[in-house]
């Protein structure tokens, strides 16, 4: 045995030599067929799951595939599909096909108009039979979300002599059918006037189950009912089309998908705009705006109208007819309304939504704006355009630039109550935001409004009022001053209003019945907060999970476990998850397997029943491994089981509606990430023997890909820290090899987090340096107040010596690259230490005393708030610590840089003002110091487009394969690109000759 293993161990020591020398390295060809899997959807019956699998640039797929466990599943495969729908029945799958990206680029290149561009199709799968039903051109589609087998396409009119104005038809007709006229409708007249290019699109009403069709022409707008029962529908041309059986008839109208019948519910003389389509789940009750189509009106006023299908109720005494009329239409609201403010009608950008028990109709309001002045008399260039700045504003200008079209198009929500016919306004000025769920209906709705603290929000943000609101009065009640709220909701009954009060670290509640507030974390021995929060503001909470039916219990998370509070008081608070979370240093966290739970609503959330199986995720501390576990009893304390952990990233579990079909993603540094499928008998899911059912990016198996391991060590001011280390594959601990150091904040979280080869946004992508022979360190870095640069510096140089003292690391060639905060902190470093050959610093701050009173071009606000309370945490103003300011600033120190440097500053940044990279660049310039700056025109923060992140890729690496690989220097680095060869479309990716 001794001689076998002798002669085969070098046999395979030169297999895997063999195989590793076959992989190549990452180049910049490989990012644009890497995979991702997305956008997965499980059938409702868990019969059938669909994903899409998308390269990065390129023509995707989606697949359906059975989740039968006996067997060879079915598996349906279509190019392009993207968006699917299972229908409620389970029966069928809808999706979009995109236009294949050749096909668009062609038509770029064509200079194509945006309604000359290809179109989307539309692909309907019956999953019994495999057959298909496709429509082009689709511009939205939609199905009942509850029952219904009718599907609803609006497509985009391809026929061009649609667009030549028609004459006046002599009497208005159907598209398909002969409408059945209703009451409170006018007559439709013959109008005469000049000829108008036809709006609307085509819409297809397909009936999945028997392929029925129904077109009807130039419709402006569609909604369906839950039920699948009702499509309401508008139309806006009155002059539609001289071809036989077209409708000429501008108005609304209702296809009834039981007998095919459609209704005309509104038209009129006047030509009218309508918009803001709404029905019930039930398919009876209507809802829509109108506005009169002036010519050359500067103002559209709307009004909302209403129509209950339901016969009129009898008068008191008298017997129903047995074919009762429907009830007509009536006007909820306009200017002549009472119950809004003088001057005030229907927001048009806020379209009415009616509650799911059919109780209410939600819409906005807003003040009429004044007809705006046009002056004629002025030629343009003599026109005066200016801004003008006051102390008293409570929002500075550049702010209120950016928020233009959200305060024109501002709607100030109220509700109609269908029963009593009343309007109750719910937000107004004072109290802007009022947050309301249609699906569940409450008395009481939460109000907020940071209006009194604006201001003051450009150096400390986070300041509001919350305010409890009657539905049935409108009556407001102030139930909290001035408070650091974090996720202030309502309970799902309504009983309750709750929120994190940052202030005094406590989750608070209103009882709404007893009109006192309940501390609800007060005494309990855990903390609530965050525990490694380290910027100069108060800590935010690890977050809630929800309230249990009844709004008996609220589940709140401390850091690890997670408490079940009685807001009653009644009982003690119990620790749900036993402690174990704690003991063993597992972060748990409920896992919300119903989509309609991640939607983020501000007031009110859905209930958790605590009876059903409870399904969580865990991060284990120590060793950043991850899992997923289960609890059997969610109304008491109880350990956890653990059904999956290992060293991935599990992510996304999912389950279908109605069957214990679940899936999940999993997936590693070295393991692309994948989607995986779980199913078993009975309604018990232990996720025992899940099932692969991608398997994406299988060319990496063909590259030098890599490891990634846990470091730690000791920061200069004795702070134990952690961080990630990426080698190559086939390391060689007796080599030396150079190294790239990036950072930003924590990472080391991440460990087991896959990371795709993609083009740069703005940092350096780890697997492309990985395979391309890089060692990649990743340090954590852990801040004080007042001296963030000092702390980067106590925490990254420690951590790259630790490194430099285990021998296989090459001490003259150390990069460290960093972007935004990195890119500052990259900056900085470079100013202390001569420790790297080269830097990349992406969008830095330079000058803290200059960036300071900056504005931030993406929402118009002040940087003050930046350095005082949050991630630049120098703790106070630019008064009370002028030398922070400076001592932190690199620009001040500039003159002891001796590290090649390269700037991206892009000149559209919305974070960090262009100027800043600006200051840095002309003071090492103004020193002779190497350094580059490269600026893509139009460019945000992090780069957007694709093409500029390709370019930037490429100019990174050659810059630090010139100094860190002794590779040849690019000839853009040597001599630069003039004005005239930008000019000219020169670039420059080569190396110099010289």
């Amino acid at each position: 045995m001794i001689r076998l293993y002798q002669f085969l161990l070098p046999l395979l020591i030169s297999t895997s030599l063999f195989a590793q020398s076959q992989k190549r390295p990452l180049n910049a060809s490989d990012y644009d067929r890497w995979q991702a899997v997305r956008s997965e959807k499980i059938s409702d019956d868990g019969h059938w799951v669909a994903y899409q699998v998308d390269p990065q640039e390129g023509d995707g797929r989606l697949e359906v595939v059975s989740s039968n466990p006996v067997g060879t599943p079915t598996r349906y495969v279509f190019a392009r599909g993207y968006m699917a729908q299972f229908t409620p029945d389970s029966k069928f799958l809808v999706m979009r096909l995109k236009v294949p990206l050749a096909d668009t680029r062609k038509a770029k290149l064509k200079k194509k108009k945006p309604d000359e561009m290809p179109k989307d199709s539309l692909l309907a799968l019956n999953l019994a039979t495999g057959k298909t039903t496709k429509l082009p051109n689709v511009k939205s589609f939609s199905f009942g979300k509850e029952a219904g087998s009718w599907l609803a396409v609006l497509q985009t009119s391809q026929d061009e002599k649609e667009k030549v104005a028609a004459k006046t038809p002599a009497q208005s007709k159907s598209d398909t059918l002969t409408p059945t006229p209703v009451a409170s409708t006018t007559t439709v007249a013959t109008r005469k006037g000049p000829t108008k290019k036809i709006k609307g699109d085509n819409m297809t009403l397909l009936n999945l189950a028997d392929g029925t069709r129904r077109t009807f022409r130039y419709v402006s707008n569609m909604v369906m009912s839950d039920n699948g029962k009702a499509v309401f529908y508008s139309k806006e041309s009155a002059n539609d089309s001289l071809k036989a059986g077209a409708s000429a008839v501008p108005g609304v109208f209702l296809f009834n998908t039981d007998n095919g019948q459609v209704t005309l519910v509104d038209t009129s003389s006047t030509r009218k705009i309508y918009k803001g389509l709404a029905v019930d789940k039930a398919g009876q009750k209507l809802a829509w705006m109108a506005s009169a189509d002036s010519a050359g009106a500067d103002v559209k006023v709307f009004s909302l109208y209403y129509k209950n299908r339901l016969p009129a109720a009898p008068a008191k005494g008298k017997r129903a007819k047995a074919t009762a009329p429907e009830s007509p239409f009536t006007i909820i609201a306009d200017t002549t309304t009472a119950a809004l403010p003088k001057g005030w009608s229907v927001n048009e950008f806020r379209e009415p939504k009616f509650a799911d028990d059919g109780s209410r109709l939600y819409f906005s309001t807003s003040p009429i704006p004044p007809k705006p002045t046009k002056d004629t008399l002025t030629p343009d260039d003599e026109k005066v355009k200016m801004d003008i700045w006051t102390w008293t504003d409570s929002r500075l200008q550049p702010m209120q630039q950016r928020r233009l079209k959200e305060e024109k198009e501002r709607g100030f929500l109220a509700v109609y109550d269908l029963k009593s016919g009343k309007i109750i306004p719910l937000a107004n000025r004072e109290i802007p935001t009022v947050a309301f769920d249609p699906e569940i209906t409450t008395r009481y709705v939460l109000g907020l409004s940071d209006l009194p603290y604006q201001m003051q929000s450009s150096w400390d943000p986070g300041h509001t009022d919350l305010y409890l609101i009657d539905t049935q009065t409108g009556d407001k009640k102030r139930i909290a001053h001035d408070v650091m709220a974090s996720q202030p909701k309502l309970s799902p009954g309504g009983q309750y209003a709750y929120w994190f009060d940052e202030a005094d670290s406590l989750w608070r509640a209103w009882d709404v019945a007893a009109g006192k507030h309940i501390d609800l974390t007060r005494g309990l021995p855990s903390k609530f907060f965050d525990e490694e929060h380290d910027t100069p503001s108060l800590p935010g909470s690890y977050g809630s999970a929800g309230w249990t039916t009844g709004d008996r219990y609220v589940w709140i998370y401390d850091r690890y476990d997670i408490w079940q509070i009685d807001p009653t008081g009644k009982e003690k608070p119990v620790n749900l998850t036993a402690g174990w979370g704690r003991k063993n240093n597992v972060r748990l966290r409920r896992a919300e397997l119903d989509d309609d739970n991640t939607r983020g609503r501000l007031s009110i959330e859905k209930a958790i029943d605590p009876k059903a199986e409870l399904f969580l995720t865990g991060i284990w501390e120590s060793d950043k491994s991850t899992g997923i576990l289960k609890s059997t009893n969610g109304l008491s304390a109880l350990a956890p089981t653990v059904l999956k952990q290992s060293n991935h990233r599990y992510f996304g579990l999912s389950k279908a509606k109605n069957a214990p079909t679940m899936t999940f993603y999993r997936g590693n540094f070295q393991e692309p990430i994948n989607l995986f499928l779980a199913r078993s008998g009975g309604t018990d899911t232990t996720l025992a023997n899940p099932k692969q059912l991608t398997r994406v990016n299988l060319q990496q198996d063909s590259i030098r890909w890599g490891s990634v391991e846990l470091v730690k060590w000791t920061g200069t001011n004795g702070t134990k820290l952690e961080g990630l280390l990426y080698k190559p594959e086939g390391f060689d601990p007796t080599k030396k090899y150079p190294m790239l150091t990036y950072f930003y904040e924590r990472n080391a979280e991440t460990l087991n987090d896959y990371r795709a080869p993609s083009p740069s946004r703005s940092t350096i992508n780890i697997p492309f340096c990985v395979s391309n022979g890089y060692l990649v360190f990743v340090p954590d870095i852990v801040y004080t107040v007042g001296q963030p640069g000092p702390d980067a510096y106590d925490c990254i140089v420690p951590g790259v010596l630790s490194l430099l003292d285990r021998g296989f690391v090459d001490r003259n060639r150390l990069g460290i690259q960093g972007q935004s905060w990195g890119g500052y902190q990259t900056a900085f470093i470079i100013t202390r230490t001569n420790l790297f050959r080269a830097a990349e610093a992406g969008a830095p701050v330079a000058n803290m005393t200059s960036a300071y009173g900056g504005i931030r071009g993406e929402t118009g606000m002040v940087r003050q708030f930046q350095y005082e309370k949050t991630q630049s945490r120098i703790g106070g103003t630019l008064w009370e610590k002028p030398m922070n300011y400076i001592e932190n600033s690199p620009l001040f120190y500039a003159d002891r840089v001796e590290t090649p440097l390269l700037i991206m500053s892009n000149d559209a940044d919305g974070a960090v003002p262009h100027q800043q990279g600006i200051e840095l660049f002309t003071g090492l310039r103004r020193l002779n110091k190497p350094v580059w700056m490269v600026v893509y025109n139009g460019e945000a923060h992090n780069l957007m487009g694709r093409h500029n992140a390709k370019d930037l890729s490429i100019r990174m690496y050659q810059f630090f394969d010139y100094y860190l690989k002794d590779a040849p220097e690019p000839v853009w680095m040597k001599d630069g690109r003039s004005a005239v060869e930008k000019d000219r479309g020169e670039m420059k990716y080569g190396v110099s000759d010289k």
